[in-house]
């Protein structure tokens, strides 16, 4: 099994590159996230606005306005009409992605809402705070379905498993616990140290395995069903900033994170050998994406940099 995982992969390395540089937000871009159909590409900002770009021709489709104070985390419906987000005004709204209407505010976060994430069926958000809940959401009525009292620290991450049925939350606490999405119960706690700080944590595309990343300047690939962590990854920084990872599975297997370092790192998934750091943008890289068929990769810089960058492989 493990060899032919390996032979998968042993075509060389195609290096990415940079395609196009985007600069339509006023602020640090805080998230960036492709379309399920691949054709949009989603930005938020501590701008309080998110942009909906084509993924094609990298022009702006919309501008989604409303919240009233910086917005850090976005989510696509599977059908890629909604995008739901995050904002420090203590709401999550639902958007419609091309007309930038807004027709859901949910409201009942007692502080800044961190991350947010739709169910792969879409008709829930599950959603974190630093009022230290996970709070789960009817896409539909925007009614709150469950407050999960989850963590004793603000709520980094949220994310569902591929069939629903699950939810990881990471937090300032240290601790990595799985939810029952239908119950709000407990079913595993992954990983409960005071420290380091866990910043980022979601699924595999196959359910099997969580991606941790730790405010100790490492990314770690836990096998859910054993608890026991099978991969390191390392050689980026990461101590202060809640920088999300992700997979890219459309040409071989990686890991992809941003840095602190202002660079995008990529690994192989098996070998966990460093294969490519992309360098360009001028502050700290807090969100990477990978498109979901092609080799494209969108990152975003904070502050100093207020960019999002787009990466290709040339075939």
């Amino acid at each position: 099994m493990a060899s032919n995982a390996n032979n998968s992969q042993a075509q060389p390395y195609r290096p990415y590159r940079l395609l196009k540089t985007l600069t339509a937000h006023q602020r640090a871009v805080s998230c960036v996230k492709f379309s399920n159909d691949g054709t949009l590409l989603a930005s938020a900002s501590l701008d309080k606005t998110l942009i909906v770009w084509s993924s094609q021709t990298l022009t702006q489709i919309a501008r989604l306005v409303g919240h009233s104070d910086g917005v850090s985390d976005l989510a696509w419906s599977s059908d890629s009409q909604y995008i739901c987000s995050a904002s420090d005004d203590c709401t999550v709204r639902i958007w419609d992605a091309r007309s930038g209407e807004c027709f859901k505010n949910l409201r009942g976060h007692t502080n800044f809402v961190f991350c947010v994430n739709f169910n792969p069926q879409s008709n829930l958000i599950v959603s974190g705070s630093f009022d230290e809940t996970v709070r789960v959401w009817d896409a539909k009525t925007g009614r709150c379905v469950h407050v999960i009292r989850a963590h004793s620290m603000p709520v980094t991450s949220v994310h569902f498993n591929r069939d629903g049925s699950l939810i990881v939350s990471g937090s300032h606490d240290g601790s990595c616990k799985i939810w029952d999405a239908a119950t709000g119960s407990l079913l595993k706690t992954l990983i409960d140290d005071k420290n380091p700080a866990v910043s980022f944590t979601k699924f595999s595309p196959n359910g099997k395995f969580i991606l941790v990343a730790t405010l100790d300047h490492n990314l770690k690939l836990w096998n859910y069903s054993s608890g026991k962590f099978l991969k390191t990854y390392t050689g980026h920084a990461n101590r202060i900033y809640c920088i999300t990872s992700t997979f890219s599975v459309t040409n071989g297997k990686y890991i992809v994170s941003g840095s602190e370092d202002k660079c995008v790192y990529l690994w192989d998934l098996q070998g966990k050998t460093m294969v490519q750091k992309l360098e360009g943008h001028t502050d700290t890289v807090i969100s990477v994406a990978c498109h979901p068929t092609e080799n494209k990769i969108a990152s975003a810089g904070l502050d100093n940099d207020r960019t999002v960058r787009i990466w290709v492989q040339d075939t």
